[in-house]
């Protein structure tokens, strides 16, 4: 057990099962994974289920929504209304939660939006109408919220060193839920549900195996959050409110915070290019089955377990780029961060175009998989970036980064929506624009450190320039 420091501060623990630094509020200085240790890995653990658990909700009505289309009756573009709704719904939570966190915890803010999301999850099967499924999906999108919680825990868990790692880590497996619910929903529990409804005939048994399938997540949702609620810390040294009522910790305003993120141009490029990564995944999590079964003419259940793959490449691509991104920074600085970054945005950008381009169901599944490695590579890549854009301020800038995924969802979103006579026509407009955006990489400036094609980085530890330090907002 490793000593935490003074016995006699007031703190939750005083020992810790992993090596912390005292002189940074205690944080880890590893990261054991197949340990279940208060404070700090099981805050880890805890961070990035509740952020699959959200995914997951988020992104359950995906691999059912050609059978709602059917039930509903409704055209395409209806339905491509819906998905843009439901990642329209976070856009405002991600930039007002980086704030909330400073101040309530992640602990905290993920039990309220797992349970508030988890409702309208449940309520699914009630809509009877295009407007109902529209409100419904919006409200279930605040789920996607949770990785602002999900990127800040670990935060103020794990030291400079290993926090990107640890944010890499918990990152990608959340996102892992946007495959995972492809596969569960919908050639599982949805396929299972129908079995149990058999006897009311073919069209009658699939209605009511997707009016009532999405019941499931949303119990599972509402557990996780209590679960983390009750027994999970805020921070090494225990829970903000206790540490607010016992003098060791202040009340903090991350408001001059918000305000140097925001006005910073680098914050904005960023912003955009992680639309055309993050913003991607979305896009397609809610594109990929119905893709596969309006093109290949596929049932449902298949064409849900082909489109689940784009979601499991998060197991290690996104982690992927965080590493290259270390490696390429060891070597030459913030220019190599730049450099992997505007590569894995490039090869994006063309992959979709072939992706789309791609007539045999083979083919199409092998370029799919490639692709989506390059889209969670740029999500890993961005994050090494984002730390060094104006380190006091890194936690309202990573809000302001993340909402741009959103942005990028509800944009490529209505492109798909209007687009929809050529199946090409949206996955061209998504490319062209994805290619554009590492165009960008050129006119990212951060101070004191090197450009993509001019500047040197100021004088600084190897480690700092090896490692993106993620720190937590301050007032």
């Amino acid at each position: 057990m490793a000593e935490s420091g003074a016995a006699t501060e007031l703190k939750k623990y005083q020992t810790y099962s992993i090596e912390v630094d005292p002189d940074q509020d205690d944080k880890g200085k590893e990261i054991k994974l197949l340990s279940f240790a208060r404070p700090h890995m099981r805050a880890f653990h805890a961070s990035w289920v509740g952020f699959f658990i959200a995914f997951f909700i988020w992104f359950a009505a995906a691999p059912l929504l050609p059978e709602i289309k059917k039930t509903l009756g409704v055209e395409k573009s209806d339905i491509w209304k819906s998905s843009v709704t439901s990642v329209a719904g976070t856009i405002l939570l991600r930039f007002a939660l980086g704030p909330l966190c400073d101040k309530y915890g992640s602990r905290t803010l993920y039990f309220i939006i797992l349970n508030f999301a988890s409702i309208p999850t449940a309520m699914l099967g009630l809509v009877n109408s295009i407007e109902g499924l529209i409100a419904v999906r919006f409200f279930i999108g605040f789920a996607g919220s949770c990785f602002v919680m999900c990127q800040y825990w670990t935060s103020r868990m794990f030291v400079k060193e290993v926090v990107g790692t640890a944010n890499a880590l918990v990152g990608g497996w959340g996102n892992l839920g946007g495959g995972v619910t492809q596969l569960v929903m919908g050639s599982a529990l949805f396929p299972a549900f129908k079995a149990a409804y058999a006897d009311l005939g073919p069209d009658a048994a699939a209605e009511k195996a997707w009016r009532t399938v999405s019941v499931i997540p949303a119990i599972v949702a509402a557990g996780i959050g209590w679960m983390i609620y009750f027994f999970t810390d805020d921070c090494p040294k225990g829970n903000y409110k206790e540490m607010k009522k016992n003098g060791t910790m202040a009340e903090v305003s991350a408001a001059a915070s918000f305000r140097e993120g925001a006005l910073n141009i680098n914050t904005w490029l960023l912003f955009i290019q992680y639309a055309c990564c993050f913003g991607v995944e979305l896009t397609m999590n809610n594109a990929a089955a119905l893709y596969f079964v309006e093109k290949f003419e596929m049932s449902t259940e298949k064409a849900a377990a082909i489109a689940s793959l784009f979601g499991w490449m998060n197991l290690f691509a996104r982690g992927l780029g965080g590493y290259f991104s270390d490696k390429f920074s060891a070597k030459m600085g913030m220019r190599g961060r730049l450099l992997i970054h505007t590569v894995c945005l490039l090869a994006e950008g063309i992959l979709v175009f072939v992706f789309a381009s791609s007539d045999d169901l083979g083919a199409a599944i092998g370029y799919m998989v490639i692709f989506s490695v390059f889209v969670q590579a740029a999500e890993g890549t961005s994050y090494g970036i984002v730390p060094y854009v104006n380190p006091p301020a890194t936690g309202s800038i990573a809000g302001i980064v993340g909402a741009g995924g959103n942005t990028g969802a509800v944009c490529f979103g209505l492109g798909f929506t209007y687009l929809n006579e050529d199946l090409k026509d949206p996955f061209f407009l998504m490319g062209g624009v994805i290619v554009a955006s590492s165009v960008l990489s050129f006119f990212i400036f951060i101070k004191g450190s090197s450009g993509l094609l001019c500047g040197e980085d100021e004088d600084m530890p190897k480690e700092t320039l090896a490692v993106p330090e993620k720190e937590e907002e301050t007032a």
